[in-house]
């Protein structure tokens, strides 16, 4: 499955930058394709910057904020793998305008992903630390007395509730 994803990706950039040779010459698709690569740094280490001012001031709403650090991650990696509709699709997710029109879609998609991940429960020590060693006492009771449960002021002579 991977394999076929990479396929279809260096075919779809490969026809784009032969499409794009063909149409405005090989010189000026190497000029756009540095020209994408370079806005794209540019743009991803100023939006990067933004966000963690962002995260550090607590301007924005927590889910918005995290949608929105995962975007720029992501149009970051996208910026510098080369071709050039990654790039492309990399700079339009580090433009603060279409960040907000694919948050949506990126907070739905994380939603369903986390719907299917299965519920892990550890059992944690005293601390919240994770217990090392699996101690316990092999013992009997030899005596057991019951003792009444002392009451609330007030409520002597009622039943108690069960």
């Amino acid at each position: 499955m991977a394999m076929r994803l990479f396929l279809v990706y260096v075919l779809a950039e490969l026809a784009v930058v032969v499409g794009l040779a063909s149409t405005i010459g090989f010189g000026w698709t190497l000029l756009i394709l540095v020209g994408t690569f370079a806005l794209g740094l540019a743009l991803a280490g100023s939006q990067a910057k933004r966000q963690i001012r962002k995260l550090q001031s607590g301007l924005a709403t927590p889910q918005g904020a995290v949608t929105d650090g995962a975007l720029v991650a992501l149009g970051s990696v996208l910026t510098m793998v080369p071709g050039l509709l990654t790039s492309v699709l990399g700079l339009i997710l580090l433009l603060p305008p279409t960040r907000a029109l694919a948050r949506p879609a990126v907070a739905a998609l994380a939603a369903r992903q986390l719907g299917r991940m299965p519920l892990i429960v550890t059992s944690t020590g005293p601390g919240g630390f994770r217990t090392t060693s699996r101690d316990y006492v092999d013992g009997e009771v030899i005596d057991v007395t019951d003792v009444a449960q002392p009451g609330l002021p007030g409520t002597a002579g009622r039943p108690p509730v069960d």
